[in-house]
């Protein structure tokens, strides 16, 4: 796509970010506020005792549960990468780590009711499709057996996908699993800027998978892509993101890249000259917004995009859409435990985290321990301020009158401090609020983790 076609798609008077200095005011970084308070929030002060009641008491709740499998092995190491994984050609290496899963798994569902409904499952990683066929079929019968998976047609079952790992015989195998969600990491499909970031994965291999599961008949098909990456230009994002259009998925998402060499050993393979620049990076998601408006795709929120027809812009229309520690959902709010390294629970009052360390992890199995190592006890406060940034973040408006009725209290000024910390936002049009409401506009939609960060009562 050419520098004058770039232009031509984007509509003339919109010209929402050309001021780049609004996202620079506000930044783009963050937590993103799939649960609050957030994991940084956690404390030391919650034990396994804490979390075997949590999840007794959740029983009580009448919400189905969410299951979130953590799977941190890699065979790939991306400079751009920020997870915490493990990296190795050798799938024989995922053999001590799943027994540890099953045990996990054995020592919480005795606490939870069988007869709950699993309505939603997220493997995430990491790489799961690291696992050989086998595996995958071992640790989702496993599942089966602990909590009992569901069969229903609203179900909710997904996996991170790497192309890389992935072939047709593999969408294959997750369909007949019981997968009915996919999502395929993508990031940028020019390959100048894929030797950047040492991710060589050509077009091909992502055009198969995506026509195989369109053929499969996978619900929902949602691509990762990134932007701000070394050597990415206002052209070649829009070269990329003409292709992935065509490819048709239900969900995009586009996320900001986030140099951290210092935190992040991986990125040291970056060069900080070869990153655009703060102005090129608001020109690329004003080029991105367009195109992908222009396409038929909703703006769900911050980096989540979708077709009108997918469930997650249906359920945005109708107030219905969710979030949880895995982000938007167009099901209804679960019980959510996390299982693996690093994993996040929710339910019961609480909110938790397993040991970010494998080796931690590992250690407290053996001793026969659910593996919680940090966590919090939810104040009234935390539930309502939680049901604040959700709504915000969900319906991109908020109704101060109607959340105040729901917690018997006056929510405006109850969350008078987070009001007032949105007046900045609110001058740079970002928000705007009439009386009671709340309402958040086109460019504020960029950044409403940075909205709802405003009824943060916990940050530092």
């Amino acid at each position: 796509m050419t520098a004058r076609a770039v232009a031509d798609v984007i509509p003339r008077g919109t010209a929402l970010i050309r001021d780049a200095g609004v996202l620079r005011r506000h930044g783009a970084g963050g937590p993103h506020y799939t649960s609050y308070p957030t994991a940084n929030d956690l404390t030391t002060d919650v034990s396994e005792r804490d979390l075997t009641a949590a999840l007794q008491r959740s029983n009580a709740s009448g919400r189905n549960l969410s299951l979130y499998v953590h799977v941190p092995f890699c065979r790939h190491r991306c400079h751009h990468c920020a997870r915490t994984r493990v990296t190795t050609e050798t799938t024989r290496r995922a053999e001590p780590y799943l027994s540890r899963l099953d045990r996990e798994m054995v020592l919480a569902s005795r606490h939870l009711e069988r007869a709950r409904e699993v309505s939603q499952l997220h493997w995430g990683g990491g790489t799961p499709t690291f696992l050989t066929l086998d595996q995958m079929s071992d640790l989702f019968d496993r599942l089966d057996a602990r909590f009992g998976l569901s069969n229903s047609r609203d179900r909710d079952y997904s996996i991170k996908v790497d192309p890389r790992d992935a072939d047709v015989f593999t969408l294959r195998h997750l369909q007949a699993l019981g997968f009915n969600r996919l999502s395929l990491s993508v990031l940028d499909l020019d390959p100048r800027v894929q030797r950047a970031i040492n991710r060589y994965q050509p077009r091909v291999l992502t055009e198969q998978l995506i026509d195989e599961a369109h053929r499969l008949g996978f619900r929902s098909l949602g691509l990762e892509l990134m932007h701000g990456l070394p050597g990415q230009t206002q052209e070649s994002l829009a070269e990329t993101l003409e292709q992935v259009i065509a490819m048709a998925p239900a969900r995009l998402s586009l996320s900001p890249y986030t140099h951290r060499p210092e935190r992040f050993v991986s990125q040291r393979g970056i060069r900080a000259d070869e990153l655009p620049s703060a102005t090129e990076q608001a020109g690329m998601l004003e080029t991105a917004l367009s195109m992908l408006a222009n396409a038929g795709y909703v703006h769900i929120g911050m980096e989540t995009f979708a077709r009108q027809d997918d469930s997650l812009a249906k359920a945005q229309a109708r107030g219905q859409l969710s979030r949880g520690l895995n982000g938007y959902s167009a099901l209804a709010p679960c019980d959510e435990l996390g299982l693996g390294v690093g994993a996040l629970s929710r339910l019961g009052g609480i909110a938790t985290r397993n040991p970010m360390s494998l080796g931690d992890y590992e250690r407290r199995l053996d001793a026969g321990h659910l593996p919680v190592e940090r966590g919090l006890r939810l104040t009234d406060d935390d539930r309502l301020r939680a049901c604040a940034i959700e709504r915000l973040m969900c319906d991109m408006s908020l109704d101060l009158g109607a959340l105040g009725q729901e917690f018997k209290l006056d929510a405006s000024a109850h969350l008078h401090d987070a009001l007032t910390r949105l007046a900045p936002a609110e001058q740079d049009g970002l928000v705007r609020r009439v009386d009671q409401r709340l309402k958040v506009t086109p460019l504020g939609r960029l950044l409403v983790h940075h909205l709802a960060a405003a009824f943060d009562a916990r940050a530092g």
